[in-house]
């Protein structure tokens, strides 16, 4: 631990006082540095060159079933933090529903810090500019009338510490990148086509991920060169067909149709006021077949991916474990403080331990349930071509232009940027304007091929949004290729 001797020293006085004030547990969380980097450049001009850095401790006690939560900047204040945090705790214990636990677990002591080789806020913003400006100009050619890079580098450095005696040191570091070239078609509507930053899930997570220009600049040439045929291209006709969708757009199908309704918060009701519920019942957990055998979907130590950090906000060490296994549900995303309600209401023991998904987006904000790596495994059944091979009648579809989830996230209805037509084994034709919809168990039930390893890309998550106050976070979503039988595609007039 590199945090200075006096400021754990009043941390763990201040964790000691709160036991000694009849709490059964309290955690306290230091970021020595939050810092955030985001560059715009459109049309070859900075429209965007935002930077932040943040420095504080949140801490959390429990007393009487009750959670309290306070923060502070002001590390002269800890004292006090601590004390508002207790008062916030008896405040809440007056009204409780579910009286809070957050069980019995062993002291962790541990470190994590991800790969990286160039840390981004070294790098001299003239370098950023020269890369940004580089991929810009690679854009920058007809029939691409507008064109966007955006840049975003994350970096924190996080201490933690809780009354049972852990004591955690970790850092973040993550790097996203995109571009996006738009034009108008024939009937003067704008289409796009873009990349995300992405990796088979290996490699180091620095400024040299971006730099490299096999994982972002030589996208710059295919995106032109599809967007040059969605131009002349006819909108999809609707009708009922097998879908294969690519990680492009099957890691944001997981996100929001397996990764929010299995966030534990969402099952037991506390996020319908803002972001919605969950079709899964506590006592769905164990049971309900949520989709074919051919499904797999797994929370993952993955070593290039946002969702990798080590250790959750509650000192839980990330550990790889089913969500859903042959297509049958089997566990949830959830953190310690749930476990205890989610088996109540299920009467019986559905939940063994923490998902370590207890996650803050900063010193702030009180961790809240959140996605970590959400993947599905890759299967068996070859490579995107051998998919398309046997397919008879279908599309390929990728990137995601619009997306509408249902409440309990039990329908859903996508618009992508891009659709080839399979027919008969092969790719015949570009589409433009896709779309398809379907109910989340049903859709999941017609999944009958799995991509191979070859198939599988891990996509970066920058921006999920949930909470209240809302909280935004990044994830990771490795996915492989993906074919659903017979879904309904396209929009009727």
């Amino acid at each position: 631990m590199t945090v200075s001797g006096s400021l754990t020293a009043i941390i763990k006085e201040q964790l000691q006082r709160a036991l000694d004030a009849g709490c059964s547990f309290a955690d306290a969380r230091y970021y020595e540095e939050d810092s955030t980097q985001s560059l715009i450049l459109y049309d070859g001009n900075l429209e965007g060159n935002y930077r932040r850095f943040e420095r504080g401790i949140g801490v959390r006690v429990l007393k009487n079933g009750a959670i309290g939560f306070a923060a502070t900047a002001d590390l002269e204040r800890i004292p006090d933090c601590f004390a508002r945090a207790l008062a916030n705790a008896e405040a809440a214990a007056v009204l409780l529903g579910f009286p809070k636990d957050m069980g019995n677990e062993p002291p962790v002591h541990g470190t994590y810090k991800p790969p990286f080789e160039k840390d981004p806020f070294t790098v001299p913003l003239p370098e950023i500019l020269n890369l940004m400006k580089t991929v810009d100009q690679q854009l920058n050619e007809k029939p691409v009338e507008h064109r966007m890079v955006r840049f975003h580098f994350q970096k924190r450095h996080i201490f933690y510490f809780n009354s049972e005696g852990s004591e955690i040191e970790r850092w973040v570091m993550n790097p996203f990148a995109n571009m996006t070239v738009m034009a108008r078609d024939k009937e003067n509507r704008t289409q796009r086509r873009s990349y995300d930053l992405d990796s088979d899930g290996t490699g180091p997570r620095g400024f040299e991920w971006v730099a490299n220009p096999a994982s972002f600049a030589a996208h710059a040439d295919r995106i032109k060169s599809e967007l040059s045929q969605l131009l002349s291209a006819e909108t999809l006709p609707p009708a009922r067909r097998d879908v294969i969708l690519l990680p492009g757009q099957g890691h944001l199908q997981v996100h929001e149709t397996i990764g929010h309704p299995l966030e534990l918060d969402r099952i037991l009701g506390y996020e319908l006021s803002f972001a919605g519920g969950s079709h899964v019942k506590p006592q769905d957990i164990g049971t309900l077949r949520y989709g074919s055998e051919k499904l797999n979907a797994v929370v993952m130590i993955v070593e290039n991916s946002p969702g990798t950090f080590g250790y959750d906000d509650e000192g839980t060490p990330q550990h790889q474990y089913y969500l859903i296994k042959n297509g049958i549900l089997v566990n949830v995303l959830c953190c310690r403080l749930d476990l205890g309600e989610a088996n109540a209401k299920a009467g019986k023991k559905v939940v063994e331990r923490s998902g370590a998904s207890a996650r803050a987006a900063g010193f702030y904000k009180t961790p809240i349930d959140r996605m970590t790596n959400v993947c599905v495994e890759w299967g068996s059944d070859g490579t995107l071509e051998d998919i398309v091979r046997a397919t008879e009648n279908g599309v390929i579809l990728d990137m995601p232009v619009s997306w509408s989830i249902g409440s309990n996230r039990e329908h859903f209805h996508f618009g992508c940027e891009i659709a080839w037509e399979v027919k008969d084994g092969r790719r015949t034709r570009v589409y433009k304007n896709p779309t398809y919809q379907g109910h989340t168990l049903e859709f999941y039930n017609s999944l009958d091929m799995v991509g191979d390893r070859s198939t599988w890309r891990l996509v970066q998550v920058p921006n999920c949004g949930k909470g209240e106050p809302n909280q935004i976070m990044e994830v990771g979503h490795g996915v492989p290729v993906m074919r659903f039988r017979n879904v309904l595609t396209g929009e009727g007039r």
